[in-house]
Order: structure tokens, then sequence, then C-alpha cells
């Protein structure tokens, strides 16, 4: 039987790109998006590269979550590999906050917590896995030109999520590590940007970036690939600046 891989946000952008160079390691690949056009898109697309299977389920919904927690150790025994890389961003001025916008962020991290505490009893029952969070550079660093205060207390959250899994799961010889990406070109930011114009809108932001240009799926992807396979076996608790340059200085 292949080794599984799961990615939660599976469908596009940077876990899209993920799970395509997943599948060139002959993975058998889970996907996991909300039950829309974006997931049966996806999984028709990338089932040309290899075995996929798409999980429709909706994250902010926590009884489905706690549900295909459950069904994990019977539906994919093999897991070793999981990247939890669904997220939604829409800037927003911290006096103007609801609750139903801060709650939107901070469901992700429940559903990540649950899912993840599931996939780790299948790993430590395997031997050991390989986990990749996808955190943020707005939860080291804040934007004025973005107020993002609920979004980064929750990457913020996930990075701490990282570094405690990573000392509590070692023994298991499961890794557990994430990326922190600066302004990458993902239709994450159709929450308040017209999708055509994401790109456009995007490019104004090439100048913030020391190395010149705002990232592309594939930029975070590749580390992310590399995090998680035995290239970086030595790896643990890292919290990576895929940025540009971004943490190190701006122009």
């Amino acid at each position: 039987m292949a080794q599984q891989a799961l990615i939660v946000g599976g469908t596009t952008g940077i876990g899209k790109s993920t799970a395509e160079l997943l599948l060139q390691d002959g993975l058998d690949l889970i996907i996991v998006g909300r039950p829309n056009k974006n997931l049966t898109e996806a999984v028709a697309e990338l089932s040309k590269l290899g075995s996929v299977e798409g999980v429709g389920l909706d994250l902010s919904d926590f009884r489905e979550v706690l549900q295909f927690s459950k069904s994990l150790p019977t539906q994919y025994p093999h897991l070793k590999y999981l990247v939890n890389a669904a997220g939604y961003f829409s800037p927003k001025l911290f006096l103007e906050h609801t609750e139903e916008e801060y709650d939107r962020y901070h469901h992700f991290n429940k559903a990540f917590f649950f899912i993840t505490q599931a996939v780790a009893e299948v790993m430590k029952t395997n031997g050991g896995g390989s986990i990749v969070n996808i955190g943020s550079m707005w939860a080291k660093q804040a934007i004025k030109a973005t107020p993002s205060s609920a979004y980064s207390m929750a990457k913020a959250g996930l990075h701490s999520l990282t570094q405690h899994l990573a000392m509590e799961l070692a023994e298991y010889h499961i890794r557990v590590n994430a990326v922190s990406p600066a302004v990458v070109v993902t239709p994450i930011y159709g929450a308040f940007i017209e999708k055509d114009k994401i790109e456009e809108t995007l490019r104004g932001f090439n100048d913030f970036h020391p190395i010149g240009r705002v990232g592309r799926p594939r930029d975070i992807a590749e580390s992310i690939h590399f995090l998680l396979k035995d290239k970086s076996a030595w790896v643990t608790g890292a919290i990576w600046d895929i940025d540009g340059g971004v943490m190190a200085g701006r122009n």
C-alpha cells in the first residue's frame, strides 16, 4: 500500500501546488476542501498526476471536523504526511472587527488542532511522519496597509502549536514544521479583491519584498515539500520565512 498524504486546503493556491509535488513522489493523496467546484476541479486536474481523493468538509462546522477526524484511522491508515493549508484573509481594522469575523479565522485553528491530533495518532502507529503548517509573515510583523489583527493572532497561534507539537511528538518520530510566507499570488485574496484583478493588485507589492517580486504558490510549495521529506530529517519545530526577504528587511 502506498503512503498517504493529507492536505487540508488542497484545492487551490499553495495547497494545490504542494499536492502536485507530492503526487510526483507516487503518494496517495487526500485533499480536503469545501464541497464546491474548486474541489471537483482540483481532483479532476490532480488525478492526471496520480491517485487523488477529494473530501468535502466545512472546517467551520466542528461536528463535521470531528466526524472526519474520527474516521481517519480506518479510512486512511497509511498517513505519512500532513499539510494544514486552508485559510482566509480579509484585512479589517481592529476597531471594526466583529465576533463573526474573528471566529472565521479561529475556526481554522480548531479544525487543524483536532485533525492533526487524529493524524498524529495514525503516524504514531506507523512509526512516524511529517507535518507542515502554513503560517504567515503577518503573525510576526504588523503591516499598517493590511490591518490583520484576528488573522495574525490565529497564525501566531499556529506557529506556537507547531513548536509545541514538535516537542511532544518527536519521541514518536513525527516532525512538525511551518512556513511563514509574505505576499503570494493565490485565490485567498479573492475575499476582498475581484478575482480577475488579484494579479494586477498584488503586483503593487513587488517592491515590498527585497527580492523584488511577490511570491508564487510553487515558491512556497517547494519549501513545504522539502520540509515534509527526509532531506530535512533533522529539522523540526522550525518556522521558515519563505517571504522574498521581508523579515530580513524591506526596501
